[in-house]
């Protein structure tokens, strides 16, 4: 694995570490298959439950690497480039409906704000802040940015975070819904760990089928939903999860999943 990105596993949960401290992990081309390699090998070990994706050194990922794309002698095939390499790595996380938790801290801009919008959780730092920036290069979102922003806030909304691209404390991003829990600095990483640890000791079969449902409900008409959820239910329950759920309740005691 390339330094440029860290990675490891601990108790079912695969941590995925920019580490490009010196440039507040901006990304180019190194950096993104390196991060792709990561989430291969995150999705290939049967022992993760959970991804935490975070960053080395002050800031989560601060967005492109503009001085990358500025020496290319091909610009937009650079950036072509790159953004397929990153595609490839997210559109793999999200289909694999593994749960996956950003932790944000410092500037968090571009790229890094749309890779924080992908995960399946967000938790930030207070001194963190989100810019989605494009506009300020003449650009338009990547990694999944408009797609995820317009299902988080609506096309107004997302319009408005996109176009102005105002820099948004921890706080405004908390109140918008683009975060989902706010911590000291300090209290960051334990606060990640905690988090990705209940996921990845919770009931696998039951919280991939859940997220399935959540990525299809806006979407599929009320009907067609209705039956992904008797479907999806159904098939929880011929599960060894739900038996020993059912049986945890009923004898007042923590249940222990199949990990």
């Amino acid at each position: 694995m390339s330094e440029l990105v860290l990675f490891s596993v601990e108790e079912g949960v695969a941590y995925v570490r920019f580490n490009k401290p010196e440039r507040l992990n901006a990304l180019d081309l190194a950096m993104a298959r390196a991060f792709r390699a990561a989430v291969d090998q995150a999705l290939d070990d049967r022992r993760v439950r959970a991804v935490v994706l975070a960053g080395e050194g002050r800031a989560f990922v601060s967005g492109g690497d503009l001085a990358y794309l500025r020496a290319a002698a091909d610009i937009p095939l650079a950036a072509g480039e790159l953004i397929d390499v990153m595609h490839g790595a997210l559109l793999r996380l999200k289909q694999s409906k593994l749960p996956s938790i950003a932790a944000l801290k410092g500037n968090v801009a571009g790229a890094g704000v749309s890779l924080a919008l992908m995960t399946t959780l967000a938790v930030a730092a207070d001194n963190a802040t989100l810019n989605l920036a494009y506009i300020r290069v003449a650009a338009t979102p990547d990694c999944g940015g408009s797609w995820a922003l317009t299902r988080l806030l609506g096309e107004r909304r997302a319009a408005e975070v996109a176009l102005l691209a105002e820099t948004l404390s921890a706080e405004q991003a908390l109140r918008l819904g683009l975060i989902n829990r706010l911590v000291g600095a300090d209290e960051l990483e334990g606060a990640v760990r905690a988090l990705a640890l209940r996921l990845a000791q919770g009931p696998a079969f039951a919280t991939r089928q859940t997220l399935a449902l959540i990525a299809d409900a806006s979407s599929e008409p009320l009907e067609s939903q209705l039956l992904k959820e008797r479907c999806a239910f159904a098939a929880c329950a011929g599960t060894r999860d739900f038996t020993e759920a059912v049986d945890a309740f009923f004898q007042k005691r923590k249940p222990i999943f199949e990990n």
